[in-house]
Protein backbone atom coordinates (compact mmCIF):
# COMPACT_ATOMS: atom_id res chain seq x y z
CA UNK A 1 0.00 0.00 0.00
CA UNK A 2 1.07 3.57 -0.68
CA UNK A 3 2.05 5.70 2.27
CA UNK A 4 -0.79 8.03 3.31
CA UNK A 5 0.34 11.64 3.75
CA UNK A 6 -1.99 14.39 4.93
CA UNK A 7 -1.05 18.04 4.37
CA UNK A 8 -2.81 20.60 6.56
CA UNK A 9 -2.89 23.91 4.70
CA UNK A 10 -2.98 24.60 0.98
CA UNK A 11 -0.72 27.63 0.76
CA UNK A 12 2.70 27.85 -0.90
CA UNK A 13 4.46 25.50 1.54
CA UNK A 14 1.52 23.08 1.74
CA UNK A 15 1.09 22.75 -2.02
CA UNK A 16 4.82 22.21 -2.53
CA UNK A 17 4.88 19.63 0.28
CA UNK A 18 1.93 17.76 -1.24
CA UNK A 19 3.56 17.80 -4.65
CA UNK A 20 6.89 16.46 -3.35
CA UNK A 21 5.20 13.72 -1.30
CA UNK A 22 3.11 12.61 -4.31
CA UNK A 23 6.10 12.66 -6.65
CA UNK A 24 7.82 10.33 -4.20
CA UNK A 25 5.04 7.74 -4.38
CA UNK A 26 2.68 8.70 -1.54
CA UNK A 27 -1.09 8.92 -1.51
CA UNK A 28 -1.58 12.59 -0.61
CA UNK A 29 -4.58 14.54 0.69
CA UNK A 30 -4.55 18.31 1.26
CA UNK A 31 -7.04 19.80 3.73
CA UNK A 32 -7.55 23.52 3.14
CA UNK A 33 -9.95 25.62 5.25
CA UNK A 34 -10.46 28.26 2.52
CA UNK A 35 -12.57 28.04 -0.61
CA UNK A 36 -9.44 27.93 -2.81
CA UNK A 37 -5.76 27.04 -2.64
CA UNK A 38 -2.99 29.60 -2.33
CA UNK A 39 -5.12 32.43 -1.01
CA UNK A 40 -2.11 34.33 0.36
CA UNK A 41 -0.17 33.83 -2.89
CA UNK A 42 -2.79 35.96 -4.67
CA UNK A 43 -1.88 39.03 -2.62
CA UNK A 44 1.91 38.66 -2.46
CA UNK A 45 3.96 41.19 -4.39
CA UNK A 46 0.85 43.40 -4.71
CA UNK A 47 -0.86 40.66 -6.67
CA UNK A 48 2.15 39.95 -8.89
CA UNK A 49 3.74 37.27 -6.64
CA UNK A 50 7.49 37.63 -6.13
CA UNK A 51 8.05 33.86 -6.35
CA UNK A 52 11.73 33.80 -5.36
CA UNK A 53 15.01 35.66 -5.68
CA UNK A 54 17.56 34.68 -8.34
CA UNK A 55 20.52 35.35 -6.02
CA UNK A 56 23.40 33.11 -4.99
CA UNK A 57 23.01 30.71 -2.07
CA UNK A 58 25.30 32.91 0.01
CA UNK A 59 23.13 35.97 -0.66
CA UNK A 60 19.98 34.01 0.15
CA UNK A 61 21.23 33.12 3.62
CA UNK A 62 22.40 36.71 4.20
CA UNK A 63 18.78 37.80 3.68
CA UNK A 64 17.38 35.33 6.22
CA UNK A 65 16.96 37.21 9.50
CA UNK A 66 16.04 34.37 11.87
CA UNK A 67 17.69 30.92 12.04
CA UNK A 68 19.37 30.83 8.58
CA UNK A 69 21.42 27.71 9.40
CA UNK A 70 18.25 25.73 9.95
CA UNK A 71 17.50 26.17 6.23
CA UNK A 72 20.74 24.76 4.80
CA UNK A 73 19.41 21.29 3.97
CA UNK A 74 16.06 22.47 2.65
CA UNK A 75 17.49 25.24 0.45
CA UNK A 76 20.32 23.18 -1.02
CA UNK A 77 17.84 20.36 -1.59
CA UNK A 78 15.37 22.58 -3.45
CA UNK A 79 16.78 25.99 -4.30
CA UNK A 80 15.60 29.02 -6.27
CA UNK A 81 16.64 27.45 -9.59
CA UNK A 82 14.57 24.35 -8.83
CA UNK A 83 11.51 26.52 -8.10
CA UNK A 84 11.92 28.44 -11.35
CA UNK A 85 12.38 25.22 -13.36
CA UNK A 86 9.23 23.69 -11.89
CA UNK A 87 7.06 26.76 -12.54
CA UNK A 88 8.37 27.15 -16.10
CA UNK A 89 7.70 23.45 -16.80
CA UNK A 90 4.12 23.92 -15.62
CA UNK A 91 3.63 26.83 -18.03
CA UNK A 92 4.29 29.79 -15.72
CA UNK A 93 6.90 31.85 -17.57
CA UNK A 94 9.12 33.96 -15.32
CA UNK A 95 11.14 37.17 -15.48
CA UNK A 96 13.82 38.65 -13.22
CA UNK A 97 13.58 42.29 -12.18
CA UNK A 98 15.68 44.73 -10.14
CA UNK A 99 17.19 43.20 -7.02
CA UNK A 100 17.01 39.71 -8.62
CA UNK A 101 13.29 39.52 -7.80
CA UNK A 102 11.54 36.84 -9.85
CA UNK A 103 7.93 37.37 -11.05
CA UNK A 104 5.57 35.70 -13.54
CA UNK A 105 5.92 37.33 -16.99
CA UNK A 106 2.15 37.95 -16.85
CA UNK A 107 2.44 39.84 -13.53
CA UNK A 108 -0.45 37.66 -12.30
CA UNK A 109 -0.05 35.71 -9.03
CA UNK A 110 -2.87 33.42 -10.22
CA UNK A 111 -0.46 31.90 -12.78
CA UNK A 112 1.76 30.67 -9.94
CA UNK A 113 -1.17 29.02 -8.15
CA UNK A 114 -2.41 27.57 -11.43
CA UNK A 115 1.00 25.94 -12.05
CA UNK A 116 1.00 24.39 -8.59
CA UNK A 117 -2.58 23.15 -8.92
CA UNK A 118 -1.70 21.62 -12.27
CA UNK A 119 1.23 19.80 -10.66
CA UNK A 120 -1.04 18.51 -7.89
CA UNK A 121 -3.58 17.17 -10.42
CA UNK A 122 -0.89 15.49 -12.52
CA UNK A 123 0.40 13.69 -9.44
CA UNK A 124 -3.00 12.58 -8.17
CA UNK A 125 -3.16 14.73 -5.03
CA UNK A 126 -6.64 14.87 -3.48
CA UNK A 127 -7.61 18.43 -2.46
CA UNK A 128 -10.38 19.05 0.07
CA UNK A 129 -11.42 22.72 0.19
CA UNK A 130 -13.54 24.35 2.92
CA UNK A 131 -12.25 21.63 5.23
CA UNK A 132 -10.64 22.89 8.45
CA UNK A 133 -8.57 20.50 10.56
CA UNK A 134 -9.26 20.63 14.28
CA UNK A 135 -6.67 18.28 15.73
CA UNK A 136 -3.66 16.08 14.91
CA UNK A 137 -4.30 12.51 16.11
CA UNK A 138 -1.42 10.57 17.68
CA UNK A 139 -0.77 7.14 19.20
CA UNK A 140 2.30 6.51 21.36
CA UNK A 141 4.01 9.74 20.24
CA UNK A 142 3.40 8.92 16.60
CA UNK A 143 1.04 10.53 14.10
CA UNK A 144 -2.14 8.56 13.43
CA UNK A 145 -4.10 11.06 11.36
CA UNK A 146 -6.20 14.20 11.71
CA UNK A 147 -9.63 15.13 13.01
CA UNK A 148 -11.61 17.59 10.92
CA UNK A 149 -13.78 20.33 12.42
CA UNK A 150 -16.92 18.26 11.76
CA UNK A 151 -15.52 15.37 13.80
CA UNK A 152 -14.52 13.20 10.83
CA UNK A 153 -11.23 11.35 11.26
CA UNK A 154 -8.74 10.80 8.44
CA UNK A 155 -6.01 8.22 9.06
CA UNK A 156 -2.46 9.05 7.97
CA UNK A 157 1.07 7.68 8.17
CA UNK A 158 2.48 11.21 8.12
CA UNK A 159 1.05 14.70 8.61
CA UNK A 160 2.62 17.90 7.32
CA UNK A 161 1.54 21.05 9.14
CA UNK A 162 1.74 24.05 6.79
CA UNK A 163 -0.96 26.43 8.02
CA UNK A 164 1.10 29.64 7.93
CA UNK A 165 1.53 32.23 10.68
CA UNK A 166 -0.73 35.06 11.79
CA UNK A 167 -0.19 37.69 9.10
CA UNK A 168 -3.04 38.68 6.77
CA UNK A 169 -5.75 36.95 8.88
CA UNK A 170 -8.28 37.53 6.06
CA UNK A 171 -6.49 34.74 4.18
CA UNK A 172 -7.26 32.31 7.02
CA UNK A 173 -4.01 32.67 8.96
CA UNK A 174 -5.40 32.50 12.49
CA UNK A 175 -2.76 30.41 14.26
CA UNK A 176 -4.60 27.06 14.12
CA UNK A 177 -1.45 25.17 13.18
CA UNK A 178 0.57 26.83 15.93
CA UNK A 179 -2.12 25.82 18.43
CA UNK A 180 -2.01 22.21 17.21
CA UNK A 181 1.79 22.15 17.41
CA UNK A 182 1.65 23.44 20.99
CA UNK A 183 -0.96 20.85 21.95
CA UNK A 184 1.48 18.18 20.77
CA UNK A 185 4.19 19.50 23.09
CA UNK A 186 6.07 21.86 20.81
CA UNK A 187 7.49 25.12 22.15
CA UNK A 188 6.46 28.29 20.36
CA UNK A 189 8.70 31.31 19.98
CA UNK A 190 6.47 34.34 20.64
CA UNK A 191 4.99 35.64 17.40
CA UNK A 192 5.08 39.25 16.19
CA UNK A 193 4.21 41.05 12.94
CA UNK A 194 7.23 41.34 10.63
CA UNK A 195 7.92 42.98 7.29
CA UNK A 196 5.38 45.48 8.50
CA UNK A 197 5.03 49.30 8.35
CA UNK A 198 6.23 51.30 11.35
CA UNK A 199 4.33 53.82 13.45
CA UNK A 200 6.14 57.03 14.36
CA UNK A 201 5.89 59.82 16.90
CA UNK A 202 6.53 62.81 14.62
CA UNK A 203 3.43 64.47 13.17
CA UNK A 204 5.37 65.71 10.14
CA UNK A 205 5.59 62.12 8.86
CA UNK A 206 1.78 62.04 8.66
CA UNK A 207 1.79 65.45 6.89
CA UNK A 208 3.89 63.85 4.15
CA UNK A 209 1.41 60.95 3.63
CA UNK A 210 1.82 59.48 0.15
CA UNK A 211 5.31 60.90 -0.48
CA UNK A 212 7.74 58.23 -1.71
CA UNK A 213 11.51 58.67 -1.46
CA UNK A 214 13.94 56.71 -3.64
CA UNK A 215 17.67 56.12 -3.16
CA UNK A 216 17.72 57.01 0.54
CA UNK A 217 19.42 55.17 3.37
CA UNK A 218 18.44 54.58 6.98
CA UNK A 219 20.14 53.56 10.21
CA UNK A 220 17.94 52.24 13.01
CA UNK A 221 19.09 52.38 16.61
CA UNK A 222 17.40 50.71 19.58
CA UNK A 223 18.51 52.10 22.93
CA UNK A 224 21.50 53.67 21.17
CA UNK A 225 22.70 50.46 19.47
CA UNK A 226 22.44 50.15 15.68
CA UNK A 227 20.25 47.19 14.73
CA UNK A 228 19.77 47.86 11.02
CA UNK A 229 21.08 49.92 8.13
CA UNK A 230 19.95 49.80 4.54
CA UNK A 231 19.42 51.61 1.25
CA UNK A 232 16.35 51.79 -0.97
CA UNK A 233 12.83 53.21 -1.14
CA UNK A 234 10.44 54.35 1.57
CA UNK A 235 6.99 55.88 1.86
CA UNK A 236 5.35 58.26 4.34
CA UNK A 237 1.86 57.21 5.52
CA UNK A 238 -1.00 58.45 7.70
CA UNK A 239 0.52 56.59 10.68
CA UNK A 240 4.25 56.78 9.97
CA UNK A 241 6.52 55.10 7.42
CA UNK A 242 6.45 52.13 5.06
CA UNK A 243 8.02 50.94 1.79
CA UNK A 244 10.59 48.18 1.08
CA UNK A 245 13.40 49.78 3.11
CA UNK A 246 11.17 50.22 6.16
CA UNK A 247 9.68 46.71 5.91
CA UNK A 248 13.21 45.29 6.05
CA UNK A 249 14.04 47.52 9.04
CA UNK A 250 10.91 46.22 10.80
CA UNK A 251 12.28 42.64 10.72
CA UNK A 252 15.32 43.67 12.71
CA UNK A 253 13.21 45.88 14.97
CA UNK A 254 10.90 42.96 15.87
CA UNK A 255 13.87 40.63 16.37
CA UNK A 256 15.71 43.13 18.59
CA UNK A 257 12.59 43.76 20.71
CA UNK A 258 12.10 39.99 21.17
CA UNK A 259 15.75 39.54 22.21
CA UNK A 260 15.51 42.43 24.66
CA UNK A 261 12.31 41.04 26.18
CA UNK A 262 13.87 37.58 26.54
CA UNK A 263 16.93 39.06 28.25
CA UNK A 264 14.79 40.98 30.75
CA UNK A 265 12.59 37.94 31.45
CA UNK A 266 15.69 35.86 32.26
CA UNK A 267 16.62 38.43 34.88
CA UNK A 268 12.97 38.47 36.01
CA UNK A 269 12.77 42.20 35.46
CA UNK A 270 9.86 44.35 34.34
CA UNK A 271 9.03 45.16 30.71
CA UNK A 272 12.04 46.80 29.06
CA UNK A 273 11.97 50.48 28.16
CA UNK A 274 12.79 51.04 24.52
CA UNK A 275 13.97 54.07 22.64
CA UNK A 276 14.03 53.44 18.91
CA UNK A 277 15.14 56.09 16.44
CA UNK A 278 15.48 55.72 12.69
CA UNK A 279 17.96 58.14 11.11
CA UNK A 280 17.11 58.98 7.50
CA UNK A 281 19.86 60.03 5.10
CA UNK A 282 18.28 61.95 2.22
CA UNK A 283 21.60 62.28 0.35
CA UNK A 284 23.51 59.02 0.94
CA UNK A 285 25.54 59.35 -2.28
CA UNK A 286 27.34 62.41 -0.89
CA UNK A 287 29.94 62.58 1.86
CA UNK A 288 29.40 65.24 4.54
CA UNK A 289 32.10 67.34 2.83
CA UNK A 290 30.50 66.97 -0.62
CA UNK A 291 27.07 67.92 0.76
CA UNK A 292 28.51 71.02 2.43
CA UNK A 293 30.11 72.06 -0.87
CA UNK A 294 26.79 71.49 -2.64
CA UNK A 295 24.98 73.72 -0.12
CA UNK A 296 27.70 76.38 -0.41
CA UNK A 297 27.36 76.36 -4.21
CA UNK A 298 23.53 76.54 -4.09
CA UNK A 299 23.65 79.34 -1.55
CA UNK A 300 26.30 81.24 -3.49
CA UNK A 301 24.30 81.03 -6.74
CA UNK A 302 21.18 82.32 -4.95
CA UNK A 303 22.76 84.63 -2.37
CA UNK A 304 19.98 87.23 -2.45
CA UNK A 305 17.12 84.72 -2.28
CA UNK A 306 15.25 83.66 0.82
CA UNK A 307 16.12 80.29 2.37
CA UNK A 308 12.71 78.84 1.49
CA UNK A 309 13.33 79.53 -2.22
CA UNK A 310 16.68 77.77 -2.70
CA UNK A 311 15.83 74.17 -1.77
CA UNK A 312 13.99 73.02 -4.92
CA UNK A 313 17.00 71.10 -6.22
CA UNK A 314 17.57 69.32 -2.91
CA UNK A 315 14.20 67.87 -1.93
CA UNK A 316 10.74 67.03 -3.30
CA UNK A 317 8.49 70.12 -2.95
CA UNK A 318 6.35 68.60 -0.17
CA UNK A 319 9.42 67.91 1.94
CA UNK A 320 10.79 71.45 1.75
CA UNK A 321 8.50 73.07 4.43
CA UNK A 322 9.25 70.18 6.82
CA UNK A 323 13.02 70.49 6.34
CA UNK A 324 12.85 74.26 6.84
CA UNK A 325 10.87 73.86 10.07
CA UNK A 326 13.18 71.16 11.42
CA UNK A 327 16.27 73.19 10.53
CA UNK A 328 15.23 76.08 12.78
CA UNK A 329 16.38 78.55 10.11
CA UNK A 330 13.99 81.42 9.39
CA UNK A 331 12.46 80.68 5.95
CA UNK A 332 12.59 84.42 5.14
CA UNK A 333 16.29 84.67 5.92
CA UNK A 334 18.49 85.47 2.94
CA UNK A 335 20.95 82.67 2.26
CA UNK A 336 23.95 85.03 2.36
CA UNK A 337 23.01 85.67 6.01
CA UNK A 338 22.98 81.99 6.99
CA UNK A 339 25.93 81.29 9.27
CA UNK A 340 28.45 78.49 8.77
CA UNK A 341 27.14 76.83 11.94
CA UNK A 342 23.54 76.95 10.65
CA UNK A 343 24.62 75.50 7.31
CA UNK A 344 26.58 72.68 8.98
CA UNK A 345 23.60 71.82 11.21
CA UNK A 346 21.31 71.79 8.18
CA UNK A 347 23.68 69.45 6.33
CA UNK A 348 23.75 67.13 9.35
CA UNK A 349 19.94 67.11 9.44
CA UNK A 350 19.78 66.17 5.74
CA UNK A 351 22.01 63.15 6.33
CA UNK A 352 20.66 62.14 9.73
CA UNK A 353 16.99 63.10 9.98
CA UNK A 354 15.67 61.48 13.20
CA UNK A 355 12.32 59.66 13.19
CA UNK A 356 11.08 58.14 16.47
CA UNK A 357 9.62 54.65 16.03
CA UNK A 358 6.81 53.87 18.49
CA UNK A 359 5.82 50.41 17.22
CA UNK A 360 4.66 48.35 14.26
CA UNK A 361 1.30 48.00 12.54
CA UNK A 362 -0.60 44.79 13.30
CA UNK A 363 -0.89 41.42 11.52
CA UNK A 364 -3.43 42.80 9.06
CA UNK A 365 -0.62 44.75 7.41
CA UNK A 366 2.29 42.39 8.09
CA UNK A 367 3.66 40.42 5.16
CA UNK A 368 4.97 37.67 7.43
CA UNK A 369 4.96 36.47 11.04
CA UNK A 370 8.09 36.43 13.17
CA UNK A 371 8.32 33.52 15.61
CA UNK A 372 6.52 30.18 15.53
CA UNK A 373 7.53 26.57 16.12
CA UNK A 374 10.94 26.41 17.80
CA UNK A 375 13.36 25.08 15.18
CA UNK A 376 15.50 23.26 17.77
CA UNK A 377 12.56 20.82 18.09
CA UNK A 378 12.51 20.11 14.32
CA UNK A 379 15.03 18.04 12.37
CA UNK A 380 16.51 20.43 9.76
CA UNK A 381 17.47 17.52 7.49
CA UNK A 382 13.86 16.26 7.22
CA UNK A 383 11.53 18.90 8.74
CA UNK A 384 10.22 16.16 11.05
CA UNK A 385 9.26 16.88 14.62
CA UNK A 386 11.72 15.60 17.22
CA UNK A 387 8.77 15.03 19.57
CA UNK A 388 6.14 13.31 17.39
CA UNK A 389 7.19 10.77 14.76
CA UNK A 390 5.56 11.30 11.38
CA UNK A 391 4.77 14.98 12.04
CA UNK A 392 6.43 17.49 9.72
CA UNK A 393 6.46 21.28 9.50
CA UNK A 394 6.81 23.67 6.57
CA UNK A 395 6.70 27.37 5.80
CA UNK A 396 5.75 30.31 7.96
CA UNK A 397 4.78 28.18 10.96
CA UNK A 398 8.48 27.74 11.69
CA UNK A 399 10.52 30.37 13.51
CA UNK A 400 12.32 31.39 10.32
CA UNK A 401 11.90 34.66 8.44
CA UNK A 402 13.68 36.78 5.85
CA UNK A 403 13.70 40.19 4.22
CA UNK A 404 11.54 41.24 1.27
CA UNK A 405 12.49 40.19 -2.25
CA UNK A 406 11.08 36.67 -2.66
CA UNK A 407 13.11 35.13 0.16
CA UNK A 408 10.16 34.18 2.37
CA UNK A 409 8.38 32.38 -0.46
CA UNK A 410 11.63 30.54 -1.20
CA UNK A 411 11.63 29.39 2.44
CA UNK A 412 8.10 28.07 1.90
CA UNK A 413 9.07 26.20 -1.29
CA UNK A 414 12.28 24.75 0.20
CA UNK A 415 10.89 23.63 3.57
CA UNK A 416 7.68 22.39 1.92
CA UNK A 417 9.56 20.30 -0.62
CA UNK A 418 11.83 18.77 2.03
CA UNK A 419 8.87 18.02 4.33
CA UNK A 420 6.99 16.31 1.51
CA UNK A 421 9.99 14.30 0.36
CA UNK A 422 10.80 13.25 3.93
CA UNK A 423 7.19 12.35 4.78
CA UNK A 424 7.07 10.05 1.75
CA UNK A 425 10.38 8.40 2.69
CA UNK A 426 9.88 8.18 6.48
CA UNK A 427 9.29 4.97 8.44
Amino acid sequence: MKKRVVVVGGGAAGMMAALAAAQNGSQVTVFEKNEKLGKKIYITGKGRCNVTNACSAESFFENVVTNPRFLYSSFYGYDNQAVCSFLEQEGCRLKTERGDRVFPVSDHASDVTRALEQGLRKNGVKVCLNTPVKEILTENDRVAGVMLSDGTKAAADAVILATGGLSYPTTGSNGDGLRMAKELGHSLIECAPSLVPLETKESWCMQLQGLALKNVSVSMKLNGKEIYSGFGEMLFTHFGISGPLILSASSYYSAALAALKKKVEKKKGSAPETDCVLYLNLKPALTAEQLDKRLLRDFDENKNKHFRNVLDGLFPSRLIPVMIELSGIDPEKKVNEISREERKKFAALIQSLPITVTGTRDYREAIITRGGVKVQEVNPSTMESKKISGLYFAGEMLDVDALTGGFNLQIAWSTGHLAGESAAAGN
